[in-house]
């Protein structure tokens, strides 16, 4: 592997941003001899000249103005490192690398993350939609600042993750006007199969929503399962099946798609999680998308919870925090 001397790439930047060796000398406290000696050898491990004599000025020849120029951007990179490693402003915009588990509404990601672009520091958004089983492994290799999803990573794995609620939301069963008529009455019974777009059985509205049947005896006709929950909802938008919705997204669900809400259960209600391999966040776009997900997305069914929380006997009520 061929190696590139940083030090004396060093001093060939200096010289040839000052304009000459003697400024550089000054500014390097080094001995003329010394510098030119350092630049010898770094022409001669790139093998071509990078100055050239015009009268007693050095200039730069066409290979020494790119090698300059990937000089220049080497080293305002290590400015900025050190900015950072000190606390000061890069002037850079910060990376934030967010997972989103598959499963996710995309109207609900999009409220989720908008957050994350008020804050001062200018951010550069890096989006990965995956199953969680592969976000989590991207989570242990730090490729990401964090990972949001609509259920735990998998306690059996091999790599530990901490797990932050961002809320919780009960889900609504939603179609086009046409069939949402036909059982509106009796309803939840008239749902007994009744057409219906699943999601996929990985998701935890796939389990809230069976958890539900099963409390209801319903029995639905499934129609089609998908795991892009945007496409059951196109579907649901023509008519082919009722599909659900965590609440929390109503009101997009029902402006985007033009569909009624048939029945909203609250009893078996979904959870939403922002996940790392960290105790605590550190990256300001995380931060800011944790307390508007509590303080905002989420509050209504934070404030349920909260309620619920104090009618249970104090022993159930610790265990049933997470």
């Amino acid at each position: 592997m061929e190696w590139l001397n940083y030090h004396h790439l060093l001093y060939f930047y200096v010289v040839a941003k000052e304009g000459g060796i003697a400024r550089a000398s000054e500014q390097l406290l080094l001995a003329q001899p010394t510098i030119s000696a350092q630049i010898h050898a770094l022409e001669e491990s790139l093998g071509e000249k990078l100055f050239q004599r015009s009268g007693r000025s050095l200039i730069l020849t066409d290979f020494g103005r790119i090698v300059f120029q990937y000089a220049e951007e080497i080293f305002g990179i290590g400015r900025e490192l050190m900015d950072f490693v000190h606390g000061r402003p890069t002037g850079k915009p910060l990376r934030l690398h967010v997972g989103v588990s598959d499963s996710l509404p995309k109207t609900l990601v999009h409220r989720l993350l908008l957050p994350a672009f008020q804050i001062p520091e200018k951010v550069h958004l890096i989006c990965q939609e995956d199953h969680p089983e592969n976000l989590v492994v991207s989570l242990s290799t730090h490729k990401l600042d964090v990972m949001l999803s609509d259920s735990t990573a998998n306690p059996g794995g091999k790599i530990r993750t901490f797990h932050h609620l961002l809320g919780t939301s009960g889900f609504g069963i939603y179609g086009a006007a046409k069939v949402a008529k036909t059982y509106k009455e009796k309803l939840p019974h008239s749902l007994d199969g009744a057409p219906f777009l699943l999601p996929l059985d990985n998701s935890g509205l796939r389990r809230s929503l069976e958890q539900w049947f099963d409390a209801e005896g319903i029995r639905p006709r499934i129609v089609a399962e998908f795991k892009d929950t945007a496409l059951a909802k196109a579907f649901g938008e023509a008519g082919l099946g009722l599909f659900a919705a965590p609440t929390v997204v109503d009101a997009d669900v029902r402006k985007e798609y033009g569909v009624a809400l048939l029945h909203q259960v609250d009893a078996f209600p979904m959870r939403f999680y922002a996940i790392s391999v960290e105790r605590r966040f550190k990256h300001p776009g995380v931060l800011a998308i944790l307390q508007a997900a509590r303080d905002h997305i989420f509050a209504d069914s934070r404030a349920h919870e909260g309620k619920d929380e104090k009618k249970r006997p104090p022993a159930e009520a610790a265990g049933g925090r997470s």
